[in-house]
């Protein structure tokens, strides 16, 4: 089993919604006896419940120990209670029940698929109980997993897109959590032990540093009852201390990673936004017009249309706990980076000034609410936008709300907001790719 680690943003795609929302769900919610929030939606048409349970135990919780993170939570299923690695596994698939773990930056997750047949439902739910509260983290375990970890950072080496990645999370976050790498460095990873994994797991996998996430064809009464039960063998705990805040960059940087790859990857970018930010909905609407509208997005049709410098050219907002990054990119032919960088920072710079047209700004937002419809006709979407709006503390009407959000947005609030939050002399470039002599060169 490889270690469950989202590299990219995790829910960085969760809200960035490309659709008409239809049907919003209602969201109620409620607190544990033990402190511990449950977000709950009662959804009937099928005879199946979506569970998650949310820790704040992402990678920013690594502290020296790069990679902790990831590697408790993959190896909270490979035995519990007595249970070995395949009891566990065969303890949900003998109930047609699923079984997952994630972690992200900000979080560390499980989550459980079952069917409301009650006596599949309580034994997934047991079985579930067992694995996030009485994990034995063996040693073969341990050393299975770390040997694959150390085999995916071999090969994130050869993967230019991978190195841009994380060279341009280093210069933009600096000292500030969100510089490192979800799944760790080879030093790290090699020198993490099992008592350092059960000491992460004792502070941060407890009750009061949880969040659960209910949606199906239970009534609240039995959600509130599975709640109390899953989380009724945790200990109680703390919550997890605040991070520091990201720093403000005082200058531009420059980053060239010499790589034998055909194309040179290019990023460009900075600290953007965080959750629940009041600039969300300029930053998001202005953005598409500038490069996350895909193929009628102004950089797609300057970097690719017009000089056919890049197959593609994008920009996107990856909203976090803190600012998360807005980042530019493309891949280009070696012998074109010069040019093609500069067509990038050239339209970013003017939209930055100048911000949409009118017939932009409208077909952005056609777009946007009036575009191939996002269905909520799953548990599982359901669940996701859930997590999403509970652990952020977003307003449980947002998906609800969403459209005249978009909508209500103007060209002079575009403008204002990517002025106070874009600085062009402190965008932090990447680059990865061959050196041409002449080329790639800058401070």
């Amino acid at each position: 089993m490889l270690i469950k680690v989202t590299i990219s943003i995790f829910f960085s795609f969760l809200l960035l919604i490309n659709g008409s929302i239809q049907a919003s769900p209602t969201i109620e919610t409620w607190k544990t006896s033990s402190g511990a929030e449950v977000f709950y939606v009662y959804a009937p048409e099928l005879p199946m419940v979506d569970m998650q349970v949310v820790f704040d135990a992402g990678s920013s919780r690594d502290g020296q120990l790069l990679g902790i993170a990831a590697l408790t939570n993959s190896l909270l299923d490979q035995g519990a209670a007595g249970m070995d690695v395949d009891e566990v596994s065969k303890g949900f698939e003998s109930l047609g029940a699923i079984f997952g773990a994630n972690v992200g930056y900000d979080s560390a997750s499980v989550q459980l698929r079952s069917l409301t047949d009650e006596s599949l439902l309580l034994a997934a739910l047991e079985n579930l109980k067992k694995v996030i509260s009485t994990p034995e983290f063996p040693e073969e375990a341990i050393e299975r997993l770390r040997a694959q970890t150390l085999i995916s950072l071999q090969a994130k080496k050869q993967n230019p897109s991978a190195l841009a990645r994380d060279a341009f999370m280093n210069a933009v976050y600096q000292s500030h959590p969100y510089a490192q790498p979800s799944i760790g460095t080879e030093e790290s990873i090699a020198g993490i032990k099992r008592k350092d994994i059960e000491s992460f797991y004792k502070q941060h996998y407890v009750s009061n540093n949880a969040m659960v996430a209910i949606v199906g064809a239970v009534h609240r009464e039995r959600a509130e009852i599975i709640a109390e039960d899953v989380l009724s063998k945790l200990d109680k705990g703390q919550k997890a201390k605040t991070l520091q805040s990201v720093n403000i960059l005082e200058a531009a940087k420059k980053v060239f990673i010499e790589h034998p790859s055909a194309q040179t990857h290019i990023l460009v970018g900075q600290a953007g936004l965080k959750r629940g930010d009041q600039d969300y909905f300029p930053l998001y609407v202005g953005n598409h017009v500038l490069g996350g509208g895909g193929m009628v997005s102004r950089l797609f049709a300057e970097v690719r249309e017009k000089r056919g410098l890049s197959y593609s050219a994008y920009s996107y907002f990856s909203p976090m706990r803190f600012e998360g990054p807005f980042i530019a990119g493309l891949q280009t032919k070696t012998g074109q980076v010069d040019e093609a960088l500069s067509v990038l920072m050239e339209n970013i710079n003017l939209y930055i000034e100048n911000g949409p047209t009118e017939e932009e700004l409208i077909a952005s937002k056609r777009n946007i609410t009036g575009g191939s419809p996002l269905r909520v006709d799953s548990n599982g979407k359901i669940l996701n936008y859930v997590v999403a709006i509970g652990y952020y503390k977003l307003p449980l009407d947002y998906l609800e709300t969403f459209n005249a959000k978009v909508d209500a947005v103007t060209i002079n609030q575009i403008k204002d907001a990517f002025k106070r939050r874009l600085i062009p002399d402190k965008l932090v470039t990447v680059m990865v790719g061959a050196i041409v002599e002449g080329l790639n060169k800058g401070p």
